[in-house]
């Protein structure tokens, strides 16, 4: 995991080249279709897109003992082979909200299954300016629905 000097650094490093920067999150856990529709579009908001990705640690608490999947090298290493994803950072808390809040993306982007004033750092992106946007799901494809095809 990057620590905040580094992120801090990278981030001050985006702006500074003037470039718009867009933020999804996510445990990206077996990486699917419907994944990469959705960080294609948001890379298409902005020059930047960075994927705020859960560790391992924050995924076994939210989603359980059995899960994830692969580890977040694993998973970090496919999102950065995305031609539309710039980095990657991995962090530790439940919540992407202090990433959100170092990075202060102009768009932070989920998939359809939110509602705008449910995302995490709605209320923080609206205060300087940047916009939520929700892209619609791809129907069909999740990871929980990987995961039961696998156990057939």
């Amino acid at each position: 995991m990057l620590n905040n000097d580094i992120l801090i650094k990278k981030c001050d490093n985006y702006r500074r080249s003037s470039s718009s920067i867009v933020f999804s999150n996510g445990c990206f856990d077996l990486l699917h279709k419907g994944h990469i529709d959705l960080l294609s579009t948001a890379s298409q908001l902005g020059e930047i897109l960075i994927v705020g990705l859960n560790s391992d640690s924050s995924i076994k608490r939210i989603k359980g003992p059995k899960r994830p999947i692969q580890n977040q090298e694993v998973r970090k290493k496919k999102l950065l082979k995305l031609k539309f994803v710039n980095d990657v950072f991995i962090f530790d808390e439940d919540t992407p909200l202090n990433l959100i809040c170092m990075l202060k993306p102009k768009f932070l982007v989920k998939g359809g299954d939110y509602k705008s004033e449910e995302i995490v750092g709605y209320n923080e992106i609206q205060s300087w300016g940047g916009e939520v946007k929700i892209v619609e799901l791809t129907p069909g494809f999740s990871t929980t629905i990987s995961i039961n095809k696998k156990k057939l």
